[in-house]
């Protein structure tokens, strides 16, 4: 074993964060660590680092084991370049001169730092938490503990680190909440959750086989529990009967009843809390077009977000945006609102339509405000959900805010909790367009798992910027990716994005994932010529794709010529914009053929 903790407790206050609690970690070990908010996992990660201390129990450390903590959030000298940083870093840890331009190559290779002299003050991020990830790994640690990684990552950062860990031998341990990217990464995954008897959860396995063994054990634990307070009914009901406790059997009968009843209780006040009562409210509006662009451009300083872009947005559509940090998505979303104006183009909007949107900075929320008013702007003990009066106190549970934490200010507030009061405000406006920007920032699996299932209810449109690819890809059924030069290219859902990244598509080029996180950020590098490994695959099998294809075009065109729906305009309108699709699929698969022709001819 190379680390371990045994039999640790961590309270805050009179507040217990977990207790008794064991955990090891052996060599090759790579496991994600999850868990509600507040059930301790940064404490634990920290206990585990050594960078603080248990109230009960004890850490182990082996012998001459290596170990690095990449925390939330990393801080470096502004006047620093990149370079200086990690040579500092290796002048603190005493490592010998000589092997010191080695190690700083090394980690500016994993990095993908083109430029080693860029002041750390400029870097966006996303490129402070790569140095902070590339620092950790400079003295090639044993053990590799990391709290929340991806955060300020976008998603081609998330695919570089997902990369960097899937090629290291060292062991792990990575607290995220990024469903997709412990999919990837974890081969063990460990919950903390007091819904459990020991405090956490294990299972081998990716982090979909983790939930299948999760939904097992709490099905056994609501069997035991329904069993248990089975129990309990009857020896209560004999208790009240008044048995005599004259006898060793009856005695011995009333102290297990007491022991029953011990235990249901404790059972009880660990049963999973509800999760927050997301339910966004809907205005119900009917028209099929809500938001149209057509030709749209748009240029801030040097950086042309988009040009010519045409979109339409109508109910049920849901329209994921996709691209670097900096690529111009929330500008974008400005554009549609109404709340930007374009440098050329139109954006029309249905007559009155109702936009709420969900700003990623929390720049809506007052600071200074309490909770209480912050929840009920207008004032009162009562706000008014779908046409119905809910008291304060039930409005606020519903988004798990205790009572007594309604006379707090807004700045007292932790991130989740401050994302949840947001989306607490969004639901008391009906909505015909939701427009969500980074909503997942800073909220637990538990409540992005009930955002996830509200938005596939939610009737109207949707237009989703998130890093969290798990919810991109369920929730969307569009995607439009920007690369930050004006370019914009749609896809299917996140695979087919993926796969283009990878290739290095015209838009999207050098290997995935090169982009600066800004225009502050080190320059992508350019991509290599001739087919990679995965462009060859592509090869082999894109004639096959267009063949399937140019079917898919044929059976829409018989579509539109069904005398059934000849005299319906909506359904024959859906079928041409069927028709349409399949055959811009059937043109990018030809265009896409002739690039690879052309690359393998140069290759």
């Amino acid at each position: 074993m190379l680390l371990s903790c045994e039999s640790i407790s961590k309270s805050y206050g009179v507040k217990p964060l977990f207790s008794d609690l064991s955990i090891g970690l052996a060599e090759g070990d790579r496991v994600g660590l999850i868990g509600p908010n507040g059930s301790g996992k940064s404490t634990l990660l920290k206990i585990l680092a050594g960078i603080e201390d248990p109230d009960d129990g004890t850490r182990s450390l082996r012998r001459h084991v290596r170990l690095s903590y990449v925390p939330q959030e990393s801080t470096f000298p502004p006047d620093l370049t990149v370079e200086d940083v990690l040579a500092q870093t290796l002048r603190e840890e005493g490592l010998d001169p000589h092997e010191e331009s080695g190690r700083i190559a090394r980690a500016l290779s994993l990095g993908e730092f083109p430029d080693s002299e860029h002041p750390v003050r400029t870097l966006s991020g996303g490129w402070k938490k790569r140095l902070a990830i590339a620092r950790s790994l400079l003295m090639e640690p044993d053990v590799l503990m990391m709290d929340e990684p991806t955060n300020h990552l976008d998603v081609e950062g998330i695919l570089w680190l997902e990369q960097l860990l899937k090629s290291e031998t060292r062991a792990y341990l990575i607290i995220s909440h990024d469903r997709r990217f412990l999919e990837a990464v974890a081969e063990r995954m460990i919950e903390l959750n007091r819904i459990y008897p020991q405090g956490r959860f294990e299972a081998t396995g990716r982090y979909s086989d983790f939930l299948e063994a999760r939904e097992a054990n709490l099905e056994a634990q609501a069997n035991e529990h329904a069993t248990l307070a089975n129990k309990v009914r009857r020896e209560v009901e004999w208790l009240r009967r008044g048995p005599k406790a004259r006898t060793t059997k009856a005695k011995a009968r009333i102290d297990a009843a007491g022991v029953l009843i011990s235990d249901l209780a404790d059972r009880d006040g660990r049963r999973e809390l509800a999760p927050a009562g997301i339910d966004f409210t809907a205005s119900g509006r009917k028209s099929k077009q809500l938001i149209v662009a057509q030709q749209l451009g748009k240029t801030l300083g040097s950086q042309q977000i988009v040009k010519d872009l045409e979109l339409i947005l109508g109910p049920g559509q849901r329209l994921g945006l996709l691209g670097p940090n900096g690529s111009g998505k929330s500008t974008l979303m400005k554009l549609l609102a109404g709340t930007l104006k374009p440098d050329t183009g139109t954006v029309t909007r249905a007559d009155k339509l109702r936009i709420v949107t969900f700003e990623q900075h929390r720049e809506s929320l007052d600071q200074q405000v309490s909770l209480r008013r912050s929840l009920a702007p207008a004032g009162g003990d009562s706000v008014i959900y779908q046409d119905r009066s809910i008291h304060l106190v039930s409005w606020a549970k519903r988004f798990l805010f205790r009572a007594e934490q309604l006379d707090l200010p807004v700045s007292r507030l932790s991130g989740g909790e401050q994302a949840r009061l947001l989306i607490a405000r969004l639901m008391l406006q009906p909505a015909d367009v939701l427009m969500l920007d980074e909503p997942t920032n800073d909220l637990d699996i538990p409540t992005l798992d009930v955002l996830e299932e509200n938005l596939l209810e939610f009737p109207g449109a949707l237009i989703l910027v998130t890093h969290d690819r798990w919810l991109l890809d369920r929730v969307s059924t569009m995607m439009l990716a920007l690369d930050g030069t004006g370019n914009a290219e749609w896809f299917a859902d996140f695979a087919q994005w993926e796969a283009a990244q990878e290739r290095g598509r015209s838009g999207f080029s050098g290997p995935v994932p090169t982009r600066a996180a800004s225009n502050n950020g080190p320059k992508p590098k350019q991509a290599r010529k001739g087919l990679s490994h995965s462009e060859q695959k592509e090869w082999d099998k894109i004639e096959g794709l267009i063949v399937k294809a140019e079917a898919a075009v044929a059976a829409c065109q018989a579509a539109t010529e069904d005398p059934a729906v000849t005299s319906d305009a909506t359904a024959l309108q859906a079928r041409y914009t069927a028709l349409a699709e399949a055959q811009t699929n059937v043109e990018q698969l030809y265009a896409r053929w002739t690039t690879l022709e052309e690359k393998r001819a140069n290759g």
